[in-house]
């Protein structure tokens, strides 16, 4: 139910509602895994934050505040754990060959900040997103419609494993955007692979949990009170992803705000989040379009916690089974749901 008290969504209710944002996916259904390019290559600041206890990144540490670049070209949003970190190179070559990079006295170099989440548990533990992958996934990315559900880096991306991978659920990459006052947009994209419970913030509803053998969700309570330790052991293999873009020029020590606020949406809707078992990164970057006041930068962040929880439940919401693992329509029977073979 749309809140009459929200900001409008974006044209296409998308990251690529914020001009200059590009996002392109490559997608291995039988492997269950993918990736996701943004491309950002006119942005004027980047930053991230890093809160999950087991992140894999690439070009993180160039973004901090107190480091020279402080912006990246690209955002590659990866599965394959470690493995896929390997996708980033494809999309530095992709952005290499036209002449996209910082400058140097010898060339430029493309700046391609990436991170990663663990998807081996479902599909082919040997598959994960090479070089080519992030080079296609950058060659087809365009500023218009995004697919959403399971694809790109959200292709083999599942939630709810409180009570081990047997009750998981499918969840997938999610998008949207939001209008705020004097012409901001911000607009996010999420891959969800969360350990924990996904809730609607605005009703409280429980959206994906544990499968329960009567057919529903196991609550949180419920499922905190049956783990074991055995289940504990097999956890780590989560991750949730966010990219938040907007339109305002903020200054980079804003921005920095922005992508720490972006956590609040994972916070509001995945519980619990942010372990020792999930690897949380939110990116969030600058096209620097709109001038704006440093009071607007609250704004911003405000905007960029409610398109993150919006991005959040569609990846659940629009995801298909795979792999034997169904998605929550599916397991509730409220949707026709289409599994891909195995």
């Amino acid at each position: 139910m749309e809140n009459p008290l929200d900001w409008q969504p974006g044209r296409r209710d998308a990251i690529t509602d914020v001009a200059g944002i590009r996002v392109g996916h490559w997608t291995d259904r039988r492997g269950a895994t993918g990736c996701t390019v943004v491309l950002c290559e006119d942005s004027t600041a980047a930053a991230v934050d890093v809160r999950g206890g087991a992140p894999g990144t690439r070009e993180t540490d160039v973004l901090g505040p107190a480091n020279a670049v402080r912006k990246c070209h690209a955002v590659v949003l990866s599965g394959g754990s470690a493995f896929g970190l390997a996708a980033a190179d494809g999309v530095m070559r992709w952005c290499a060959e036209r002449g996209i990079g910082f400058p140097t006295t010898v060339r430029k170099v493309p700046i391609v900040s990436s991170a990663v989440l663990f998807d081996l548990g479902i599909g082919r533990a040997d598959a994960f997103p090479d070089a080519d992958a992030g080079y296609l996934a950058a060659s087809r990315a365009t500023g218009g419609a995004v697919a959403r559900g399971s694809v790109g880096a959200g292709t083999g991306a599942t939630v709810a494993k409180m009570l081990g991978p047997e009750r998981c659920i499918k969840a997938g990459i999610g998008t949207a955007s939001l209008v705020g006052p004097r012409g901001i947009i911000v607009g996010a994209i999420v891959a969800t692979n969360a350990a924990g419970h996904v809730f609607d913030p605005d009703t409280g509803s429980l959206v994906a949990g544990p499968r329960s053998d009567e057919g529903g969700f196991v609550g949180l309570p419920e499922a905190m009170s049956l783990r074991t330790a055995q289940m504990d052991a097999m956890l780590l293999q989560n991750t949730t992803l966010a990219v938040v873009a907007t339109n305002a020029a903020l200054d980079h020590h804003h921005l920095q705000r922005v992508a720490i606020q972006a956590h609040d949406g994972l916070a509001r809707a995945i519980m619990p989040v942010h372990t020792f078992a999930d690897g949380d990164i939110a990116f969030a970057i600058s096209m620097g379009q709109l001038e704006v006041g440093p009071d607007d930068a609250l704004t911003v962040g405000l905007l960029a916690v409610r398109a993150v929880e919006r991005a959040i439940l569609n990846s659940v919401r629009l995801a298909v089974g795979a792999h034997g693992v169904p998605s929550a329509s599916e397991w509730l029977g409220s949707g026709p749901g289409e599994s891909w073979p195995v």
